[in-house]
């Protein structure tokens, strides 16, 4: 089966690597005419070298692979890169099964198959990835937020030990000072944190 080809727009740029010629110029082939811009690499060692000058918006790896496998490239685009990938392999058993989830892959297909059933798996990997890209980020924001708040009340119980104050009027005295001399709140907790900690090498 053909798929359609879809309207003229961005293309999303695929790596597709797979030992066996043959599949890797019909899948090729098939991808194209569905619109995605395809790098083809018949080895994972070919793989490798093209990915240090290109950046891909999803690689379809072939797990299994003289040399470089498909999951050693794997590895490596998740170790130095964000580029999502899918397996393709010849294999459904449990322990290719499990290698495949462990790695990190955000599809996998069991051959033979045809851009038909490709493209699906494509759109649903992208989609996954994109979610994992904003956990990633909400979790980063999360963090820092939390870390912000730490320095925050540590900066406040300072200045309510030395200033006499309860808690809100400390934080009000902090906010002050911040505005005073035009800092964010979190920097200028994080210089009275660092001169309570100088300070207090002293009094030792």
């Amino acid at each position: 089966m053909t798929p359609s080809q879809p309207s003229a727009a961005v293309k999303l740029h695929l790596l597709v690597v797979d030992d066996d010629r043959l599949v890797l110029a019909t899948l090729s082939k098939g991808l194209k005419y569905a619109g995605f811009a395809v790098t083809e690499a018949y080895s994972g060692e070919q793989a490798l070298q093209l990915l240090q000058d290109l950046t891909p918006d999803l690689a379809i790896l072939d797990i299994s692979m003289p040399g470089v496998s498909g999951l050693e490239v794997a590895r490596q685009l998740r170790a130095e890169t964000q580029v999502p990938f899918i397996f393709l392999t010849a294999y459904g058993d449990e322990e290719t099964v499990k290698e495949a989830t462990e790695s990190g892959a955000v599809g996998y297909l069991v051959k033979p198959i045809d851009t038909a059933q490709l493209i699906p798996a494509i759109k649903a990997g992208l989609a996954r990835a994109a979610d994992i890209v904003e956990l990633q980020r909400n979790e980063a924001h999360l963090n820092q937020a939390l870390e912000s708040s730490r320095e925050i009340s540590i900066a406040i119980g300072i200045i309510m030990e030395r200033a006499r104050l309860d808690h809100d009027r400390a934080f009000q005295a902090l906010r002050a000072q911040a505005r005073r001399t035009r800092r964010q709140v979190q920097d200028l907790a994080k210089s009275l944190i660092a001169a309570h900690e100088t300070l207090s090498q002293f009094d030792a």
